[in-house]
């Protein structure tokens, strides 16, 4: 339809397009289906980060490309803390992998914190970090 003919439907002059198909729609399934997935945050969060019974562990990590991400965000969502050293990396490389690790820390409700030049230490929620 073109734009003259939508402007003269829009304001009365022309006729409206008909359509052939009806469309037919449950949406009371769809409503129920969603209450029964829905949770509340909190126990979404509980659920995640439940208590386990093994002892914490610390990953040291030397990635030497981009590639090896998905190691640090397989030990990071296992709720192991992650000592990551990018001096291998070059500059750029460094940079994207910082930058991932932040994005990770922060979608995991973790923490990311610099140890040292190019040392990087990616905290889950549940674990106490203090300098001193």
């Amino acid at each position: 339809m073109g734009a003259v003919r939508k402007v003269a439907t829009y304001l009365g002059l022309g006729e409206a397009e008909h359509y052939d198909d009806a469309y037919d729609y449950d949406y009371e399934e769809e409503i129920e289906a969603e209450e029964e997935q829905w949770r509340p945050a909190s126990e979404r969060a509980a659920k995640r980060w439940r208590a386990v019974s093994e002892p914490s562990r610390i990953v040291m990590i030397t990635p030497r490309k981009y590639n090896d991400a998905p190691t640090i965000g397989r030990h990071f969502r296992d709720r192991q803390a992650v000592i990551m050293d990018v001096n291998q990396m070059s500059a750029a490389e460094a940079t994207r992998m910082v930058d991932f690790a932040a994005g990770l820390a922060y979608g995991c409700e973790g923490r990311i914190e610099r140890i040292a030049e190019k040392v990087f230490l990616l905290a889950p929620a549940d674990m106490e970090i203090t300098s001193g």
